[in-house]
């Protein structure tokens, strides 16, 4: 069962990570850069030279352990899944370099017995002198910790929801295939999980073959919106937040749905159509 205390006050080990352009070249390729060779905005992320990183890289640097695995915390990590991912850029990451980061644990909520709970986790990226890069939050679900409050524990408000998309046809549209291999290369990026490589685990787990990274899902949200909104120019990327609703398959086609907003925002969600099934759900993005 969670132990409240436990998780709110879990100390996270600071992590410094150095990386080089081939780790940002693999990123990119990972989310599917590339597919089109001759296009400058491809090349100018998976060629060294120029070389810009995708603001959604700030996902995968710097990031912590299986914290959740540790038995102090009381957490059924068999049961965790991730629920939300939002980046919040403040200057566009260098193409190589060193990043460091400290997580912290946010609200802690108990959605009720049966009902799971909910972890919000989150971390600054800063390079040796301190700079910062990008805000990185998630939240996980725990299917299994639901009413862990009922013996003792606290249960804090939860943080604010992101909004729903709107039920009118959505402004822009754009669909990115996946390759049967995109699972095999996104995890090269640091998720290691066998869930993504091995057919017998994703099979324990209810999955009739491996399934694609949702942290790649998401990287390919960012992808669709450098495209259609800002000319691959990522350092325009604000903030991009999204709930995570379904897992994708390698070598399916995503359909990515944005509607504009007076104030300049944008909401965002993804399906796989050939299974009409919603993939990524209360999309937000921000431009600079």
């Amino acid at each position: 069962m969670l132990n409240y205390e436990a998780v709110k006050n879990y100390e996270f080990p600071e992590v410094t990570q150095s990386y080089t352009e081939r780790d940002t070249i693999l990123y990119a390729l990972g989310i599917g850069f590339g597919d089109d060779p001759v296009h400058p905005g491809h090349l100018r992320h998976v060629v060294e030279g120029e070389l810009r990183t995708v603001p959604s890289m700030a996902t995968v640097l710097a990031k912590p352990d299986r914290w959740a695995t540790d038995p102090r915390t009381g957490i059924d990590f068999v049961k965790l899944v991730h629920g939300e991912q939002e980046i919040v850029m403040h200057r566009p990451i260098p193409a190589a370099g060193t990043l460091r980061a400290r997580s912290q644990i946010g609200a802690i909520c108990d959605k009720g017995a049966g009902k799971g709970a909910v972890v919000e986790v989150s971390r600054e990226l800063r390079d040796t002198d301190g700079v910062l890069y990008a805000n990185v939050r998630q939240t996980v679900f725990l299917r299994g910790d639901g009413g862990y409050s009922q013996h003792g524990g606290t249960s804090d408000e939860p943080p604010a929801p992101l909004p729903a998309a709107p039920t009118a046809p959505p402004d822009l549209e754009v669909d990115l295939a996946t390759l049967e291999q995109s699972a095999l290369i996104y995890r090269l990026s640091g998720d290691l999980n066998p869930l993504h490589s091995n057919p017998e685990t994703a099979r324990k787990a209810g999955f009739p073959r491996p399934i694609l990274h949702g942290l790649c899902t998401y990287g390919m949200a960012a992808r669709a919106a450098m495209q259609v909104l800002c000319e691959y120019d990522g350092a325009r990327i604000r903030r991009l937040a999204a709930r995570f609703s379904s897992p994708v398959f390698p070598g399916e086609t995503i359909r990515f749905r944005l509607w504009r907003h007076t104030d300049g925002t944008f909401q965002l969600d993804a399906s796989v159509p050939e299974r009409n099934t919603t993939v990524l759900s209360h999309g937000v993005i921000e431009l600079a």
